[in-house]
């Protein structure tokens, strides 16, 4: 079925690539708590972990396990292990990434984004300032706010 949102998903995919060029200013690493080089974050990601979280790629929909994750526990930064969402916010908005509707308080943070097709809210993980996705106003209650986030950036402690 194509919605809205699987559209959205599948242009915005489509379009990440021609868009590379075009990243967006990332605060200072020295705003963060966990800081590495790059070097050492080569090192320790996977080359799609590390284009996802240090060059603010984005992974295929429907291309994560973690899109259909539905035990009890805790989504983390795959780079830093911050513990972003619990699992009771997550829903299923249909775009083929993990999506919740509130992270854990203090977990995240996010900036404007104009690298393509306008302005839209980048979320970064709090400690390490690792790209975790984008946030936008058509989620469910309690919040209306769908973060929609790459699998590839999180990792999941069942409970």
């Amino acid at each position: 079925m194509l919605n809205r949102r699987v559209f959205c998903g599948v242009a915005l995919t489509a379009l990440a690539g021609a868009g590379a060029g075009a990243a967006t200013v990332r605060p200072a690493q020295a705003a963060f708590r966990v800081t590495r080089s790059d070097a050492e974050w080569r090192k320790m990601l996977t080359p799609a972990q590390y284009k996802v979280l240090r060059q603010e790629g984005t992974e295929r929909p429907h291309s994560s396990p973690l899109d259909k994750e539905k035990r009890a526990g805790t989504f983390h930064c795959a780079g830093c292990d911050n513990a972003l969402f619990r699992s009771k916010t997550k829903f299923d908005s249909g775009t083929g990434w993990p999506s919740f509707y509130a992270p854990i308080p203090g977990a995240v943070g996010t900036k404007a984004d104009w690298s393509i097709l306008g302005r839209r809210t980048e979320v970064h993980c709090a400690d390490c300032g690792g790209h975790l996705g984008h946030v936008f106003n058509d989620g469910p209650a309690p919040t209306g706010k769908r973060y929609c986030m790459n699998g590839v950036a999180m990792t999941f402690k069942p409970a």
